[in-house]
């Protein structure tokens, strides 16, 4: 997938000027500073946003997003959160254990921990089998060993992934591309 001349305000205030880029197979992290363009270049790719100008070529046709804010169903419990999306339980649970909470698959999100809501959100992208994944801050509110004992899970897709972040440890946790957007 290209992002080519990509341009996105807000009123006048530029976002992405000029952006251009190649995302394939593994990890790209996206880092830099908050304001940069980060989420404005996620939810572009994903549809959610129309550029100025520019164009993306080759996305494919089935994205999985996971928001910077978890965005989970409040009348669902976290099974049901993860099951929306791919309507196959076993596979719900699968995700469940591997972000370490299948105990709590019961639960409704307003009793979980802002961490435990990331992980469910992050459980719930990766059920959904993107063809590309777009992971916005997937790791916010977790401590680093946890982080350390998920990022396999992101490592492991055979699909281009993008991940947006602020921090250097969980880049090199992850690993992959660093594409610097302060830099650029």
């Amino acid at each position: 997938m290209r992002v080519e001349e990509l341009c996105v305000s807000f009123g006048d205030k530029t976002v992405l000027d000029h952006f251009s880029a190649e995302f394939h197979e593994g990890i790209t992290c996206l880092t830099g500073p908050s304001g940069y363009g980060k989420t404005t270049l996620l939810h572009t790719i994903a549809g959610l946003i129309r550029p100025q100008s520019g164009r993306i070529v080759d996305r494919p046709d089935k994205v999985a997003l996971m928001f910077q804010d978890d965005r989970l169903f409040p009348w669902m419990n976290a099974l049901q959160n993860i099951t929306i999306v791919c309507d196959d339980e076993s596979r719900a649970i699968h995700y469940l254990k591997a972000v370490e909470l299948e105990q709590e698959a019961l639960s409704m999100p307003s009793s979980l921990s802002g961490g435990m809501r990331r992980r469910i959100a992050l459980a719930r992208a990766l059920a959904y089998n993107g063809d590309l994944v777009l992971l916005d801050e997937p790791f916010k509110g977790m401590d680093l060993p946890l982080v350390e004992r998920l990022a396999p899970l992101i490592q492991s897709l055979t699909v281009p992934v993008i991940l947006s972040t602020h921090s250097p440890e969980e880049q090199a946790i992850v690993g992959g591309r660093i594409l610097e957007m302060d830099k650029l």
